[in-house]
């Protein structure tokens, strides 16, 4: 984990890979639980014996659950000690670029592409997130993560 004491120390980062989380595991309890919650129910994902004669051989998790783990790298790998509150503002580019079958352990590397000032003492940071599949030489996502962070 990397702490910084401000968003300024944060900031004076821009142009810098700021993080790379650790590895976590996809899980089919994960793929299930992420259908169940957004209604995508399609075979690829849940149906494991059909999936398995699919075109991936295996299922597959969702791209939004990959984009979705983001909040999960940027907490596990980020700290900012005065400030006490973050927003997702966005996105501004994403692209799935392989698939993530069940099993497979992912971790993203994270940039600080610019950082503006906001209302209320705030800071928009724009990041470029590159999320890595263990073992694959291509990424299975990169996204420019756009959040705001506020005292």
């Amino acid at each position: 984990m990397r702490i910084f004491q401000t968003l300024s120390d944060l900031s004076a980062c821009v142009g810098q890979e700021v993080a790379v989380s650790d590895w976590i595991t996809v899980t089919q309890q994960q793929v299930n639980q992420f259908a169940e919650a957004t209604g995508d129910h399609q075979w690829i994902h849940v149906d494991v014996e059909k999936a398995k004669a699919g075109p991936f051989g295996a299922p597959i998790a969702h791209g939004y659950l990959t984009l979705s783990l983001l909040a999960r790298f940027f907490d596990a790998t980020l700290a900012i000690a005065e400030s006490g509150m973050a927003v997702n503002y966005g996105l501004n580019k994403v692209r799935f670029m392989a698939p993530v079958p069940v099993g497979s352990r992912l971790r993203a590397r994270m940039t600080l592409a610019s950082s503006e000032p906001v209302d209320n003492n705030g800071v928009q940071l724009v990041w470029d997130v590159v999320v890595e599949k263990e073992g694959a030489t291509k990424p299975v996502c990169v996204a420019q993560s756009v959040v705001r962070r506020y005292p």
